[in-house]
């Protein structure tokens, strides 16, 4: 199930990437697509909703400790959707994580996906929300696990 997790994260990092390097070269404002549903570039130097905003150093040191505890953490899962919910966290904190080091926006994460009455956010984030959801309800709702004995 491991592989299934580590796999799922490297085409979450990969998807994270290339949409967010998409997003950078063509927005250029807001742009509403359906409902509430847009684009509009914007970029957080804080966690999620913003939280901490201004703190891209500190943040960076968490994040690093986290992922790389992910990264061990993944190593445990035992069914397909505790593979599914680890490897879209694991993805999207790794994406996170990559364009705060590597991203040239001193700390900042670009987020590009609006929504009405909701804060921006990108690929990485939605992947870690989903992912979080999948993880618990499976961790909650999945059946136990039989040891011999």
């Amino acid at each position: 199930m491991r592989t299934t997790a580590y796999a799922l994260a490297l085409v979450v990092v990969i998807a994270d990437r290339v949409s967010t390097a998409t997003a950078e070269s063509h927005l250029h404002g807001i742009e509403h697509v359906w409902g509430p549903f847009g684009f509009a570039l914007t970029f957080n130097s804080g966690f999620a909703f913003s939280l901490f905003s201004g703190r891209a150093v500190v943040i960076s040191v968490v994040l690093c400790v986290a992922v790389a505890c992910l990264g061990v953490a993944v190593a445990f899962v035992r069914t397909l959707p505790q593979a599914l919910g680890a490897g879209l966290i694991l993805g999207g904190a790794v994406g996170n994580l990559s364009e705060r080091l590597f991203g040239g926006h001193q700390g900042q994460v670009p987020d590009f996906i609006t929504l009405t009455h909701w804060p921006t956010f990108n690929v990485a984030d939605a992947c870690i929300t989903v992912g979080a959801i999948t993880l618990a309800a499976s961790l909650l709702f999945g059946r136990p696990l039989r040891t011999e004995g």
